[in-house]
């Protein structure tokens, strides 16, 4: 029984150095400097690429996406925080729900388009209700029929046409959110990213991209987001990617998501302007999703 032992042991040590031989590969450390005593005593201080893997999230939204909260989601900012980082969190349909293992960072990335509409409504705001269309679909969730209210919303993003037109109500509550990833944000612990989605549906088709940000409140507060009604041609988001940083000094990146619902339009061969894709175009997409 002793040398049955014996070999199963030797035989776990073996697979485990196996194990830890192979991990080290991964980081493309050499074997050799993993040998304690055969080499200097810190093999890693002279890597100069990250190793450490983090987890996140960088497309959640909230109810203050309005095809979100206008369809039942009544969980805001905070909770997509809280539930990031560990805690019970209640769900819209009153089940409990929480992480196995908490998140490294997240994104709120909140649609630009009339962001924080469905708040408003449950607030009854009153910017919103001083304007036309805004009492309209106030009246109509009110009133027990969110669904149309939300077709009402989806005419709108179809003809890119903005019914509110209220730069300081999106201001507003972009900065709640802004507000909040600041408290939650936990250097060294749990990252809270400033965000947005900018939702481009050219013919309905989803060119849609995720906004993140590399800064904290003091350069991302009020502005506002760019949306679908200012422009559905990624060129101009990246304008206005570019004027931000020249006035804030920071740094921000925007990347598609979904490209298989495009119809083939992410991967097109010419621009949204109709001309042919030149090397300009092809150093502008690069930057501008690489995080530069």
């Amino acid at each position: 029984m002793k040398q049955i032992l014996v070999g199963a042991s030797l035989t776990a040590l073996m697979a485990g150095a196996g194990l830890a031989q192979s991990f080290l590969g991964d980081l493309a450390i050499d074997p050799e400097d993993a040998r304690i005593g055969t080499q200097h005593y810190s093999p890693f201080v002279d890597q100069s690429f990250p190793n450490r893997v983090f987890w996140g999230d960088t497309h959640l939204h909230t109810s203050y996406s309005t095809d979100a909260g206008m369809v039942g989601n009544a969980l805001g900012p905070d909770e997509a925080f809280r539930f990031a980082r560990g805690e019970k969190v209640r769900a819209s349909l009153g089940d409990y729900a929480q992480l196995v293992r908490p998140l490294d960072f997240l994104v709120v990335a909140d649609h630009a388009e009339n962001l924080g509409l469905a708040p408003m409504i449950s607030e009854s705001n009153p910017q919103l209700l001083a304007n036309s269309w805004g009492r309209q679909v106030h009246d109509l969730v009110k009133a027990g029929n969110p669904l149309a209210a939300y077709v009402l919303w989806g005419e709108s993003m179809m003809v890119n046409t903005d019914p509110l037109d209220d730069d300081d109500l999106t201001r507003t509550f972009y900065n709640r959110i802004v507000d909040t990833a600041e408290h939650y944000n936990e250097p060294g612990v749990f990252t809270a990213l400033n965000g947005f989605e900018w939702t481009s549906v050219t013919n309905a088709n989803n060119l849609h991209r995720v906004v993140m940000f590399r800064d904290g409140a003091d350069k991302v507060a009020d502005i506002v987001p760019f949306s679908n009604y200012d422009s559905s041609d990624p060129e101009d988001l990246w304008d206005w990617m570019e004027a931000y940083e020249a006035r804030t000094g920071g740094k921000v990146m925007a990347f598609p998501h979904n490209g298989n619902l495009s119809n083939g339009l992410m991967f097109d061969d010419t621009r949204a302007n109709g001309e042919p894709l030149d090397v300009a175009y092809a150093e502008s997409l690069l930057f501008r999703q690489s995080g530069h």
